[in-house]
């Protein structure tokens, strides 16, 4: 296990905090806090214990080097309001001038680093350039739960220059979540996976196979697997090279007794879109004139009766096309079903963009048990494999 950060003594040290500020700027301005208010504990309580805090980040995909529009200047306002502080900016941290100016300012004093992608070396793991970001901290601190996948300098190789390490306290509960989901939970365990893709996928949903009870089956995947069992889907989304791999899933939960419920109707169009003629049909009996885009009303009661029912549940992705409305209704329903479970006493963990956004959306978020905030990290977690930012303060 790694070091707790409460165990670390922070009294009179710079600490190095790697956050994940990959936040939405419309106009050069923050146009949603989360990520932002999500780092807020963490640095405050590095604060409380007499230290100073240096943030790392990156934003967005810069192509190489110094990109206006994605320049962390613009968040740093944002960060002010969020931390009730004054940040300052120390732009570039190879240029000399950013390590002398923050060296020179006092304990209590939080600064900020430019997007670290504005360097190639950070996404290729630089050692050197590690090295020169080590140089701004006694301490690091890794609370970047969303980019812990990623063996990057600042999330992964960096952490090799410090003897003092530790994850942040955002970190630490999306891993004790997921731990509590894949270790600990109570039974029945339902997983809710969604997606366009098996391909995208399948890690996961094998993984899971030595925990859950059942899998409910959401999204354009949904097709692939009704395929493999010999179903009609018409012009639904399908996955033609992994239909043996969705038959050797269904097997191995059939195996084992899981239930894996794949939606017995859906909601299809003739075209994918909302301006199609829009039908619900059995979902293995599609025509070739329409998709299917969202789970039906069958399935939307046969899938609200498993959650009330369950103890623990994952959720991850959409039953449908949930950025159109007329095929956000199954997701909807889910996210409703799921609230309600946990208000009962479920554990409930959601997980991944459109799953998060259907969270915010219904207006659920604070009734479920747990929203990650990491998406790629969190699939990670979920397949078995250990992500590289949290190997590294192990080290």
């Amino acid at each position: 296990m790694a070091t707790e950060l409460k165990a670390l003594g922070l009294k009179g040290k710079r600490v190095l905090i790697r956050v994940d500020f990959n936040v939405p700027i419309d106009q050069a301005v923050v146009s949603d806090d989360t990520r932002i208010r999500a780092a807020v504990p963490t640095i405050q309580y590095v604060l409380q214990q007499g230290a100073k805090v240096v943030l790392a980040s990156h934003l967005g995909r810069p192509k190489g080097g110094f990109e206006p529009e994605f320049s962390l200047k613009q968040v740093v306002s944002a960060t002010e309001k969020a931390l009730g502080t004054s940040v300052a900016f120390l732009g570039d941290l190879l240029d000399g001038n950013a390590l002398k100016q923050w060296n020179d300012m006092g304990m209590g004093s939080v600064a900020m680093l430019e997007n670290l992608r504005f360097h190639a070396e950070e996404e290729a793991g630089d050692v050197e350039f590690s090295r020169r970001l080590s140089e701004f901290a006694d301490v690091y601190v890794n609370d970047a739960f969303g980019t812990a996948h990623r063996a990057h300098a600042s999330t992964a190789v960096v952490a090799q220059f410090f003897k003092e390490k530790a994850a942040g306290f955002l970190m630490q509960s999306e891993l004790d979540a997921v731990a509590r989901v894949l270790h600990v939970g109570q039974h029945p365990f339902t997983a809710v996976v969604g997606g366009a893709k098996i391909s995208s996928k399948i890690g996961i949903l094998k993984n899971l196979i030595a925990r859950a009870d059942r899998f409910i089956i959401g999204g354009g995947m949904v097709y692939t697997f009704l395929k493999a069992k010999g179903g009609q889907i018409g012009q639904s989304l399908v996955e033609e090279g992994m239909l043996d791999t969705a038959r050797e899933f269904l097997s191995a939960c059939e195996e084992k007794g899981i239930v894996v419920y794949l939606p017995e109707d859906s909601l299809c169009s003739s075209r994918f879109g909302d301006d199609g003629a829009i039908k619900t049909y059995p979902s293995s009996a599609i025509p070739d004139t329409h998709m299917g885009l969202d789970a039906g009303p069958k399935a939307c009661a046969a899938i609200e009766a498993l959650i009330s029912t369950s103890k623990t549940i994952l959720w991850n992705g959409p039953l449908g096309v949930f950025e159109i409305p007329a095929f956000a209704g199954g997701t909807l329903a889910l996210g409703t079903a799921i609230a309600k479970a946990t208000q009962q006493g479920a554990y409930s963990l959601v997980g991944g963009g459109d799953s998060v956004a259907a969270a915010n959306a219904l207006g659920i978020s604070a009734q479920l048990s747990y929203v990650s905030t990491g998406g790629g990290a969190l699939l990670e977690c979920m397949e078995g494999l250990e992500l590289p930012g949290v190997a590294a303060l192990r080290g």
